[in-house]
C-alpha cells in the first residue's frame, strides 16, 4: 500500500471556501459556475479550485479509466470534457475518497488551468 502523509510545516495544504465566483470554461461553454468553491493551497504550488459536482455540468464529462495518487490526498479519479476533443482529456480530476486531512474535497472536482478557462469573478 502507497504511503499515507499528513500535511505539516515542510509540505503544507489548506482548504479554504473561496469567496469569489469561479467560472470554467471551454471556448464560450461554460462547463461550471459557482459560488461555492473551495481553494486548497498546497505548499508552493498555485492554488487548486474545487468544485462542487453540483455547479458542474456533469454531462460534458466522460469518465476515463487514468487514475494517480497523491501522499497527502488519497487516490485521484479522472474525467475528460467531451467537447473539447482531444485537449480535454483527462482535464478534470476529484477525490471520491480523499484523505480526512482534505476531506472537504469530496464531492468537487478540480480542472486543469491549463486544459480550461477559469475564470475568478470578485463580487
Amino acid at each position: 500500500m502507497a504511503e499515507k502523509k499528513i500535511p505539516g510545516p515542510d509540505h503544507p495544504i489548506t482548504v479554504g471556501k473561496n469567496p469569489d465566483r469561479v467560472v470554467v470554461k471551454v471556448g464560450d461553454q461554460v462547463i461550471a459556475d459557482t459560488r461555492e468553491a473551495l481553494s486548497l493551497q498546497e505548499a508552493s504550488y498555485p492554488a487548486v479550485q474545487y468544485i462542487p459536482r453540483d455547479d458542474v455540468d456533469l454531462t460534458l464529462l466522460e469518465r476515463t479509466e487514468h487514475a494517480t495518487y497523491c501522499p497527502y490526498k488519497g487516490n485521484a479519479s479522472y474525467f475528460s470534457i467531451v467537447p473539447a476533443g482531444a485537449d480535454g482529456v483527462n482535464a478534470v480530476w476529484t477525490y471520491e475518497q480523499p484523505y480526512d486531512a482534505v476531506a472537504d474535497i469530496r464531492d468537487h472536482v478540480a480542472f486543469y488551468p491549463n486544459k480550461v478557462s477559469i475564470e475568478i469573478i470578485a463580487d
